[in-house]
């Protein structure tokens, strides 16, 4: 009983395997060499196992095969043969996942199993590719329509597993044939394809146009015997015809939108009056209150009235205190003090007078309304970045865009010549010494009173007051201050790198890297190929100085340069590495001023020496071997006496780039 039910069990696993045809042999080779291993005839019955690789092949194969003695030696010819076939096979699986390319009409889960079986073809050949390339092969190959989801994938920062990435697959395929599905009773698709033809509160041409007719069913319509579905086209609902609708009947009083309600009708006058706190309506966004500009003009097309922040621009004003404010985007409000007029001048030489023009101090950009132009009969064109402004044909002026916003093109001095100056007082009583101020390019004050001495200008009577122009063009760092450091020798290091990438030396070398010492100021200079050489240079500096000087180096200060980034070596040797702020090189003064002294002392020499500068690379090391040389300001001792504890011998030093002869030693003892 055994033995017939192991037969059985061997006959329906051989009636499930597939019968070799001469493609995909590997696959049929690990399906028949995990079967025989199963049944246990793999290394034990040779006949056994020849008769099922042979009943496992198709019959043009089996007659080709059947005269083989023994089941290696038909393995191995298989192997042989169809190995070779599916080597020469694998560039045609690379092309093949290569040129693979997804298409909208087909299911994206569908094609992205195909790639799958390509990528398994792969390991099959033993071609092995990282899974993150294998990800971002997919990405690329997904079709157009899934663009915006391909570069969202793209732009996260977590790598995806290809498991991960086909169950992503699988929810947005799933969430985009929802969007798809169709909805409510009529039956319409939901998507922004879809378009409603019906228009509440009014008459639409299309409507007018078919009014009374019949929709075309086409040829092919098979539901001609069934009844009909009417919608109106006036509410949508169905069953009656627009002539027979009841709505509107009883609100012909209504407005546009069917409502009754005066405030909720869309075409509503907007009511001019700066009495009401509702009607003066400013629109700009908080993400163009990046500056604050007095002199500049902003056009917004979502404000009611024209708004000024800046008395100065004001021709005609009359003041208010009735409490009235102005309510802007972000709900926040501003009260009015006043109204008047203003006269902008744009660089075309055309004037534009506003009338009715609000002053709000607590406003932070000066505002164009362009629903006032509009009313005004100006037209306004948006192009190519530019506001360009006309009336009946006539060009006015211009503008351009600027922070999301388009800035007029005004001539600031022609219009009001001291708008910088911080005055409380009207355009009109301005004193001489604000226009002067303007006129003369924003001098200082003490620069008026000195020529107004010498009769140069007018005498009158300075205003001492801070003009804003100056304060945010002229405005300077201020300086640090000095650093009073007592260390040790080898106690600190500064250092730098520096860049003559322009100019090889002659050993091709295109950087240097400097080592200072902070007590004696003792300087080592190395030159280098690359950038990534600058730590292996401070390796054989430390090694050098602290077995001349038996001490240890305790701190060592760069700027935030990567070339020096090493934590566990840092940490190894017990080293602290410090680094400078963001955008601050003064925090690493020493070495940012020696590499300057440095330069020009290079600059010099090889001017006077008149070679060329692929000679920087000696000149430099020469003039680091002086400067250690030289007293330093500071305590009016030589490095090198710091550093050796000696005075240095300077008189063997010979101008650099003179003529030298070298006499060889043997000549010098004969004689």
């Amino acid at each position: 009983m055994a033995n017939k039910n192991s037969t059985k069990e061997m006959t329906s696993k051989f009636d499930k395997l597939e019968k070799f045809e001469g493609q995909d042999f590997r696959r049929w080779q690990k399906k028949m060499h995990s079967l025989l291993t199963t049944l246990k005839v793999w290394e034990n019955d040779n006949y056994i196992c020849l008769g099922h690789i042979l009943n496992g092949m198709c019959d043009a194969l089996f007659d080709i095969y059947q005269n083989v003695e023994t089941a290696k030696v038909l393995w191995d010819n298989l192997e042989a043969k169809y190995m070779a076939e599916d080597s020469s096979s694998k560039k045609f699986l690379v092309s093949n996942f290569i040129n693979y390319k997804m298409v909208d009409s087909r299911s994206v889960m569908e094609q992205y199993n195909e790639l799958l079986r390509i990528l398994g073809q792969f390991s099959q050949h033993d071609m092995k590719m990282d899974e993150s390339i294998q990800v971002s092969s997919i990405i690329d190959k997904l079709p157009p329509s899934w663009k915006d989801y391909k570069h969202n994938l793209k732009h996260q920062k977590g790598e995806l597993t290809l498991v991960e990435f086909g169950s992503h697959f699988r929810i947005e395929e799933s969430l985009r044939g929802f969007e798809k599905t169709w909805v409510n009773d009529d039956k319409k698709p939901v998507g922004p394809s879809s378009v409603n033809l019906v228009e509440e509160g009014g008459s639409s041409k299309n409507n007018q146009k078919h009014k009374g007719r019949r929709k075309f069913q086409g040829k092919d319509n098979k539901g001609l015997n069934k009844k009909q579905i009417i919608t109106c086209w006036k509410c949508g609902k169905v069953g009656h015809f627009k002539k027979d609708c009841r709505v509107g009947k009883h609100n012909k009083e209504a407005g546009p939108s069917g409502s009754k309600d005066p405030n909720k009708q869309q075409g509503q006058n907007l009511v001019q009056s700066y009495n009401s706190v509702l009607n003066y309506v400013s629109l700009i966004s908080e993400a163009c209150y990046v500056q604050d500009d007095d002199i500049a003009w902003w056009v917004d097309s979502g404000a009611t009235s024209h708004v000024c922040k800046d008395l100065h621009w004001f021709k005609d004003f009359h003041p208010i205190e009735d409490g009235c404010v102005i309510k802007m985007g972000n709900v926040a409000t501003e009260p009015i003090k006043g109204l008047g007029k203003v006269k902008l001048v744009f660089t075309s030489g055309k004037c534009l007078c506003l009338d009715n023009v609000l002053y709000v101090p607590g406003i932070r950009k000066n505002l164009l309304s362009g629903i006032m132009l509009n009313n005004c009969g100006y037209k306004q064109v948006l192009e190519s970045d530019k506001f360009i402004l006309s009336r009946h044909g006539t060009f006015v002026g211009f503008g351009y865009l600027c922070n999301g916003m388009f800035k007029l093109n005004l001539d600031v001095s022609f219009s009001n010549e001291s708008v910088c100056m911080t005055s409380s007082s009207s355009s009109s009583n301005l004193n001489k010494s604000e226009i002067w101020y303007a006129r003369l390019g924003h001098v200082h004050y003490k620069r008026l009173k000195e020529m107004s001495k010498l009769s140069m200008i007018p005498t009158f009577e300075m205003n001492n007051e801070k003009c804003k122009t100056c304060m945010l063009t002229k405005i300077t760092r201020l300086p640090f201050t000095h650093v009073q450091r007592e260390s040790k020798v080898l106690e600190l290091i500064h250092s730098d790198l520096c860049d003559f990438h322009a100019t090889p030396s002659i050993g091709n070398k295109k950087y240097i890297v400097t080592f200072i010492d902070d007590a004696s100021r003792f300087c080592y200079v190395y030159l280098l190929y690359s950038k990534n050489e600058a730590l292996d240079k401070f390796k054989i500096y430390k090694t050098e100085v602290e077995l001349q000087r038996n001490e240890l180096i305790k701190t060592l200060r760069t700027d935030r340069g990567g070339e020096y980034y090493d934590p566990s070596y840092f940490q190894s040797v017990g080293i602290i590495h410090q680094i400078t702020a963001p955008y601050t090189p003064q925090q690493n003064g020493v070495s940012e001023r020696k590499n300057r002294v440095l330069k020009e002392m290079v600059n010099s020499m090889l001017s006077y020496s008149g070679l060329s500068e692929g000679f920087w690379g000696e000149v430099m090391l020469t003039a680091c071997y002086l400067l250690n040389r030289v007293p330093n300001k500071r305590n009016k001792i030589t490095p090198y006496e710091l550093w050796y504890g000696k005075p240095p011998n300077l008189n063997y030093l010979r101008i650099w780039d003179c003529r030298a002869v070298n006499i060889p030693r043997h000549i010098g003892s004969m004689l």
